[in-house]
């Protein structure tokens, strides 16, 4: 079974802190009434919907996606479900399950429950970005527009980018049960940018 974990990408899909510059847009250029065909474009800031966190999003220095591995984001992933949790997931909660080396984890919550952005979103906190790089795992996702809140100087991000550590947030996990999965993320192909907006699937395992 194939599951879609992505956003759909419209003109109320949900965006950060419902900030209203980052709002989607989506509009038509000509159509049938005024011209002999249909055209429409899209104004998003690349941090709405499902996306790809690269190191510059945190980081002066950091990489961009000019540097972006295609097959970094494909592979072996694991769901795990923190539905139950109301505010954060620590080291703690993580030891509970088995996290290989070299998986992308995938974090369920309850934002994936809410069409609507969550200000008290569940997000992962410090202790649970360290643990994870430390397990050396290749990328986490959250369906979370951000894997962290209310942390001064964003450690859960630089514990994870800075180690070459994707960020994929945005997912919709709603319809996905705990275990293991294929990963298939496939990110538009943008030069020089921080952020990548992406195409994600689960593929249940043989």
């Amino acid at each position: 079974m194939i599951y879609d974990i992505s956003m759909t990408i419209s003109n109320n899909v949900q965006v950060y802190k419902n900030k209203p510059e980052k709002k989607v847009h989506i509009g038509v250029d000509s159509d049938f009434e005024h011209g002999s065909v249909y055209e429409s474009w899209l104004k998003m800031n690349l941090h709405s919907g499902t996306h790809i966190d690269m190191p510059k999003h945190v980081s002066k220095e950091g990489s961009t996606s000019d540097s972006f591995d295609i097959e970094s984001c494909l592979g072996d992933a694991i769901v795990l479900d923190f539905s139950s949790l109301e505010d954060h997931i620590s080291k703690v909660e993580l030891q509970r399950f088995e996290i290989r080396e070299k998986d992308f984890v995938i974090l369920k919550t309850k934002n994936s429950f809410s069409e609507e952005f969550l200000p008290n979103f569940t997000y992962l906190d410090e202790s649970g970005s360290l643990y994870l790089k430390n397990l050396g795992v290749v990328g986490v996702g959250t369906d979370g527009l951000g894997i962290e809140r209310n942390q001064p100087g964003h450690p859960t991000h630089h514990n994870l980018l800075d180690y070459g550590i994707h960020i994929l947030e945005g997912l919709r996990l709603k319809d996905v049960p705990h275990g293991r999965y294929d990963l298939i993320c496939l990110p538009l192909k943008i030069e020089n940018v921080e952020a990548l907006p992406a195409r994600v699937y689960l593929k249940t395992k043989k």
